[in-house]
């Protein structure tokens, strides 16, 4: 998922983070799984593909996707995640 969503242009870098146990409430039951979270850089505007093509390939019916508003950065490093994010 990672590499296709840098491939397409979803994303300009995806952080790949250590294993974690979640613990949650799914259809009634007490779930508990093993997870691999994803951080994943993008824009604004390439936000709705992105999320369409996690829906696509992610293995849950639900996953767990959230967007968090960036409130400032290293303007290079902002503008290459928008290079990156925008499709040629």
């Amino acid at each position: 998922l990672a590499l296709a969503l840098v491939e397409h242009c979803h994303a300009a870098c995806v952080n790949i983070l250590a294993d974690c146990t979640s613990i949650y409430r799914w259809r009634g039951s007490i779930e508990e799984t093993t997870e691999v979270p994803l951080l994943i850089k993008t824009t604004a505007s390439a936000y709705p593909d992105l999320e369409k093509e996690i829906r696509a390939h992610h293995p849950y019916a639900l996953p767990e996707i959230l967007s968090v508003p960036v409130g400032g950065g290293l303007p290079a490093y902002l503008a290459w995640v928008a290079e990156q994010s925008t499709r040629s």
